[in-house]
């Protein structure tokens, strides 16, 4: 299964960097043989070798250039980076990229063969607004997004349960993400408030193939048992 941490805006380098390696050597200790993916923020980034996968949270869909604030392709190959963080809700509802934008990311870091785990999923006036409404809202999501790609992961969020310690039922989380099996058969993770007391049952739905884990894998003890109760269900 694949174990994902979206550090966000937390963490400083030296402490993301003891973070890492605190949970490289979890993992070497427990011999697991999960997929395990950090994305720290930008400025806390660092080179990194072994079980641990480090990805960027974003970067601009360029090489290097007159793009103020922003990370490109330079910057992240200075730390080997080759993984990357494509169409978070908080980049999309927060910081306003369009679909035309994130698709364009997408296809850049697609021909650079970069790792992608991209995400999808619905406010909460959508979801109430019907299953067709956030069906044809989520679709939205995948236009211009190569959905064959050898290197995707897709992440289902359901925005209103970010953070908030709200979460669907297993059933909706199940019957969602059947549907979203049908678009693609890349791996499909479940983020959304997901922690240690709710992700053995997640992970234990047939169609949920790992987690992505925002603020309960700050902890990296937490998020190292984490990793450790996927390894034990061994899907």
């Amino acid at each position: 299964m694949i174990i994902a941490a979206n550090l966000k805006t937390n963490l400083t380098r030296v402490q993301t960097l003891e973070y890492v390696n605190k949970l490289e050597a979890f993992l070497t200790a427990n011999n697991s043989s999960q997929e395990v993916l950090v994305f720290p923020a930008t400025s806390s980034l660092n080179t990194h070798a072994g079980k641990v996968i480090v990805g960027a949270q974003n970067a601009y869909p360029t090489t290097n250039g007159a793009f103020t604030g922003e990370t490109g392709v330079e910057q992240l190959n200075e730390f080997g980076i080759k993984t990357i963080l494509i169409g978070h809700s908080e980049r999309r509802h927060v910081l306003g990229e369009t679909q035309q934008f994130i698709a364009q990311k997408f296809d850049f870091y697609k021909q650079l063969g970069f790792k992608i785990v991209y995400c999808v999923g619905e406010p909460l006036e959508i979801r109430k607004s019907g299953e067709a409404n956030m069906m044809e809202y989520i679709n939205a999501q995948y236009v211009g997004i190569d959905v064959h790609y050898e290197n995707l992961i897709i992440a289902y969020e359901p925005v209103w349960a970010i953070g908030t310690g709200l979460t669907p039922t297993l059933e909706d989380i199940e019957s969602l993400h059947a549907k979203l099996k049908e678009k693609s058969t890349a791996p499909l993770l479940y983020g959304g408030s997901v922690k240690l007391s709710n992700i053995e049952e997640v992970l234990a739905l047939k169609s949920v193939d790992g987690v992505l884990v925002g603020g309960a894998s700050l902890i990296v003890e937490d998020f190292s048992q984490m990793t450790a109760i996927a390894q034990n269900l061994q899907k």
